[in-house]
Formats: C-alpha cells, structure tokens, sequence
C-alpha cells in the first residue's frame, strides 16, 4: 500500500486545553506514525501512513479533542461533560460513582449521569472536580478497611462537603443511632438506610451549626 502524508492544524483557546490535549494524544495507540508541534494558539499535527491510518488517526485525534472541550468548556447549559474514569485516572485515585454522585448533590452541584454514554455532566469544572475526588480518595484511606460500601456513600460525601474527619463522621452516625460497629466483620455498618442516614446526620450537623450561630 502506497504511504501518504497529511498535515491537519487545531486551534486551542488555552494554554490547559493545549496541554490536555497534547497529553491525551501522547496516549494515542495508532497505525499511523504522528509528529506533533505545539504552537501559542495551535498544535500542528503530521500524520504518515496508508489513507485508511490516517483517517482513522486523525478521527481519533478529533474525537479526543472534542472530550477535552467537553471538560474543560461549559455547555450552553454552564455544564461540563466528562468521563468518570478520566475523572479517577488523572485525580490518581477511584471511589464508586455512587459516592462522587452524592458528593456532587451534597455540595449542590447539578449533576447527571449518562449512562449511554457513560459520561458525567455536572455544573462543577474538571479542575475543581479533580480536587474534589482527590480529597474523596483521602477520606476513604482513613476508613476503607473499617466500613462496607454502604457506610462510606454516607461517611464520605459528609466528610468532605462539611470539612470532618471521615472517623469523626462515623463516630457520629454511632452516636446518632444510625450505624453500629459488628464486631464479627471489624466493620462498621449502617442501621439505617443510606438515604435515611444522610438525610439525618445532615439535619444534625445543619442544628448544630445554627446553634453555633446562637
């Protein structure tokens, strides 16, 4: 098969975007040999290979870059779409969907998940949904050996919205009556459940700070 060459130019509108796209083009798999150059507002992409590489090449370069805008930019809405897994790889951390879900509607984001798509779109911008993650995958250290999955959708989006040691969050569900310790797993476990627990340790901790305001 005869070899060709194609030279494709895309415009960036942030040094961020520039550096996430060049990022997610160096994990590119392909056919088809790519030289990349990054200029101020632009990356200029050569790409060799049969006809049928480089199209598929360049699709996929163009599919990524739709994904970076799609995080980084938000939509006409004010929303931003992204991938949960792209969401734990780069924040170096995983907690389940579950709990970033609670999370997100605690700190009263908006907040959908596409299951179609597998794609997350939220009114909270990557960079600030990377901190967030991250803070998830430290509370979660502190208690992951203690807890079943149950607990920890209660405990971790509690513990991080309202700025309590994820320990401290679970001697308050005790102290509530909402969870006890089972001595026989060396776990704690909810009485009550998830929805029920939240929604009554936020009614607490929500008295105990207008209390504080007395």
């Amino acid at each position: 098969m005869s070899r060709a060459k194609r030279v494709i130019t895309i415009h960036v509108r942030s040094e961020e975007e520039k550096e996430e796209l060049l990022k997610e083009i160096q994990k590119l798999r392909l056919p088809a040999f790519i030289y990349v150059h990054g200029k101020l507002d632009s990356i200029k992409i050569n790409v060799q290979g049969t006809k049928d590489e480089i199209r598929e090449a360049i699709g996929k370069i163009r599919a990524i870059h739709n994904r970076v805008r799609a995080k980084l930019y938000p939509d006409k809405r004010g929303l931003y779409h992204y991938s949960p897994d792209d969401l734990f790889r780069e924040a170096g951390t995983s907690v389940s969907l579950p709990v970033l879900l609670r999370t997100l509607r605690l700190k009263g984001e908006t907040v959908i998940f596409d299951e179609d798509k597998k794609e997350l779109v939220t009114s909270l911008p990557w960079t600030e949904a990377l901190r967030l993650v991250r803070e998830l995958g430290q509370a979660l250290a502190e208690i992951s050996l203690q807890t079943t999955r149950q607990i920890r959708e209660v405990v971790l989006p509690v513990s991080v919205v309202y700025g309590i040691p994820a320990e401290d969050v679970l001697e308050l569900l005790v102290e509530l009556g909402l969870a006890e310790w089972k001595e026989d797993k060396f776990k704690y476990e909810l009485i009550k459940n998830k929805e029920q627990a939240l929604e009554e340790v936020i009614k607490h901790l929500s008295k105990e700070g207008e209390e504080d305001e007395d």
